[in-house]
């Protein structure tokens, strides 16, 4: 009845032949859930896949290579060191939580590939901290499908809640809310209206687009100008002409922290000034690092405002928020030391806390279904300070909170005052500026 695909690396292979083969992948995920007589359907569906006496196996696919393997290599470390915690003291109801991580290097029929792996051959009990939008966008298909959950993806896109799967379980505000925060702040706090979007030409940068078009629809306003690139590449130059041409006030970037702190480095040194903003995913503390590595010690810096969907790990504004992130600050240091606190982690480090909050409320008898009805279950699940989860059977995003922090001193540090950003961004900050 199990089929089992040997093949893991169909994404190397010609168009039609892996279109062949996922299509196979396909049938033999519903030869497993969809075959037989009803009574063999619903012991199919109340089945174990993953799950033994002792242990419970959760698959991922995330970029652990190429231009965004710091998103997916922290997201993962995030996630572990809480997991190794939870199997160091003996599991959840005596079951030690294997992650078998597959490397997709953000390339979506990859992703496809590594997931349809998890599924047919590994037979994973849920997925689990995938990573980025085209890849996680790639493989939506597959859940209703194989009726497995996927739970805590690093991304806020808007086709992971609407329409609502139940197989999909959100754990992190939303890039709509994203942008929407960001909008309000900078046409109300600071009087800002000519707004400019630079964003990745596919889902991801598509779904930030919208998202700042809506936005700023609100305020009767529309981007002045619109500037893209192509994942995977640093070809910002177009883009950036488009923007600088338009003399906005500030950019909303969509992207990688690559391209994007190319953008900046290029703008700043062609006297471009506005206010930066990027969208969570674009990754503060490499953002940051490549930028400090572009400026000398003295050379003015721009000005670059980050939101956040997890509290600030550093900065005095941290300190707020310190009960929420001070034990993926000693898990990360015991689990690798070589590591910083930063945001990305944070973030996998939740999921992890909510996975293993799931499988706790599933009780020993478990199954997928039991699974996504114990976190429906959740409600005012405290994370710390003003990280109240909360989920239910028509709502499957736990978290709405939006944070905003700026980059000083190499780090992004929280937002405490919106006047002291308007008065910095009144200041000059080009080269050779006094």
């Amino acid at each position: 009845m199990e089929k089992r695909i040997r093949n893991a690396s169909m994404w190397r292979l010609p168009h039609a032949r892996g279109l062949l083969l996922a299509a196979l992948c396909l049938l033999a995920v519903l030869a497993i859930v969809g075959c037989g007589s009803p009574r063999e359907q619903a012991e199919v569906e109340e089945s174990t896949f993953g799950v033994t006496s002792d242990s419970v196996t959760l698959g991922s696919s995330l970029a652990l290579s190429g231009h965004a393997s710091y998103l997916g290599t922290q997201t993962l470390r995030g996630a572990l060191c809480y997991l190794n915690h939870v199997n160091e003291g003996g599991g959840v109801h005596g079951r030690r939580i294997t992650l078998l991580s597959y490397d997709d290097s953000y390339d979506p029929p990859r992703c496809l590939a590594n997931t349809q792996r998890l599924i047919v051959e590994d037979k994973v009990f849920a997925l689990f901290c995938y990573v980025g939008t085209p890849t996680t966008v790639k493989i939506l298909p597959l859940l209703e499908d194989a009726r497995i959950p996927l739970l805590g993806m690093f991304t806020g896109a808007n086709a992971l809640r609407e329409p609502f799967n139940r197989y999909l379980i959100n754990i992190r505000a939303s890039y709509y809310q994203e942008t929407a925060a960001a909008v309000r702040h900078l046409v109300k706090d600071l009087g800002l209206k000519r707004i400019a979007v630079f964003y990745q030409y596919d889902a991801y940068g598509f779904d930030g687009l919208t998202g700042t078009e809506l936005a700023l629809k609100e305020y009767g306003l529309e981007p002045v100008a619109r500037g893209s690139y192509v994942r995977g590449t640093l070809d910002v130059e177009e883009g950036l002409t488009k923007i600088q041409d338009s003399q906005a006030e500030a950019v909303v970037m969509i992207g990688t922290y690559d391209p994007c702190a190319r953008f900046i480095q290029f703008a700043h040194e062609g006297g471009f000034t506005p206010i930066f903003y990027t969208v969570s995913f674009v990754g503060a503390e490499e953002l940051a690092r490549r930028l400090d590595e572009s400026f000398g010690p003295e050379a003015p810096r721009p000005l670059v405002v980050m939101s956040q969907v997890v509290p600030p790990t550093e900065g005095a504004g941290a300190r707020k928020f310190s009960g929420g992130a001070q034990e993926y600050v000693e898990l990360l240091a015991r689990y690798y030391p070589d590591d910083k606190p930063n945001s990305v982690g944070l973030e996998g480090y939740y999921n992890a806390r909510i996975l293993v909050e799931g499988l706790r409320r599933a009780g020993r008898d478990l199954t997928r279904e039991g699974f996504i009805k114990s976190i429906e279950s959740i409600h005012d699940y405290d994370l710390g300070p003003g990280q109240a989860v909360s989920f239910s059977p028509e709502n499957h995003q736990g978290m709405e909170r939006v944070y905003f922090t700026q980059l000083k001193d190499g780090g992004f540090t929280l937002v405490e005052s919106w006047r002291d950003v308007l008065n910095e961004f009144r200041r000059p900050r080009r080269e050779g500026a006094p």
